[in-house]
């Protein structure tokens, strides 16, 4: 069996998954953001839980809204009980077996990844357009993580110089989380979109009300979208560069925009080398259930050995 956490904010939610990685168990509880100790008995009694569902232990894995570091400790902002906390070492103490720890971008990556139609790529790039821009990428069912767990950071490209002859080139570079200016995240990020259309048009509307007034036809969201594509193109077009995976899965709010996948296919090749072939581009199949079911399959690549 197959033990996925999502560790959220504001929830826990754990995901029990069998053989064939179908669920057959779940359950949610809120999560315990300021007290350590607390968070660790949660996350112990949900596992002895779901070991008395199933009648065996099962494999856990955890996602997490940050980073692990190199030490064993997490960086987690969102769940001020876990920052600079030993989590995956106290917990393997307390429920006698190995916890695996990844961000939650890619668990997401890795759910998508798992796929029964999807499994057969060796390559699986995971790129998440909501509030910002993250992602993953699989090599062999497995997340490569890097030096840093940073790998998955996409949003903290800078502009490239193709993008700034389409926005001009006193576009402002929007200061950004992570200390720099000019990070793609805050132009192709469901956030970006929406100050994007402010930026050109000084009237603020949610994504949502732009692209109802693109579907009808309305000339100023559809000059604001034929830019925004244009964009999303220049800057996937440099990471397919670099990255060349056969498979491409976009989640997030934007991920549910459908003129993004007539598009791409139409705009990515003048963006890629001349000899380079268009991966495959998917919408997201699991949603909001990816996490879980990615940090159940943190543990897939041993046992499929």
């Amino acid at each position: 069996m197959y033990y996925g956490f999502d560790m959220g904010g504001t929830k826990i939610e754990l995901g029990v998954f069998d053989a064939n990685l179908q669920r057959i168990w779940q359950k949610r509880v809120p999560t315990p953001r300021d007290d350590y100790r607390q968070l660790l008995t949660v996350l112990r009694d949900l596992t002895h839980e779901a070991d008395a569902v199933c009648g065996t232990p099962g494999r856990v894995g955890i996602g997490i809204p940050g980073l692990p570091n190199e030490d064993g400790t997490l960086f987690t902002a969102n769940v001020p009980a876990a920052m600079g906390q030993p989590l995956p070492r106290d917990l393997s103490a307390l429920i006698g077996r190995e916890v695996k720890v990844d961000n939650d971008a890619n668990c997401f990556t890795l759910s998508e990844a798992w796929d029964e139609e999807f499994r057969h790529y060796p390559t699986v790039l995971g790129i998440i357009l909501g509030t910002g821009v993250g992602g993953g990428f699989i090599v062999n069912g497995k997340v490569v993580s890097g030096r840093n767990f940073i790998t998955g950071e996409f949003g903290h490209f800078r502009l490239p110089v193709d993008a700034l002859e389409v926005l001009g080139r006193d576009i402002p570079r929007v200061a950004c989380g992570c200390g720099h200016d000019g990070c793609i995240e805050n132009y192709i990020s469901g956030r970006g979109f929406e100050w994007m259309y402010a930026h050109f048009y000084q009237q603020q509307l949610p994504a949502q009300q732009i692209i109802a007034h693109y579907q009808v036809g309305e000339p100023q969201a559809v000059a604001h979208v034929e830019r925004f594509l244009d964009v999303l193109a220049i800057c996937l077009g440099n990471l397919l560069t670099i990255i060349d995976p056969h498979l491409v899965v976009i989640g997030g709010g934007l991920s549910n925009f459908a003129a993004i996948y007539q598009a791409l296919p139409q705009r990515l090749p003048a963006h890629l080398l001349r000899v380079a072939k268009l991966p495959r581009i998917e919408k997201a199949r699991y949603g909001d259930a990816g996490g879980v079911r990615g940090a159940a399959f943190l543990n897939l690549v041993e046992s499929h050995k």
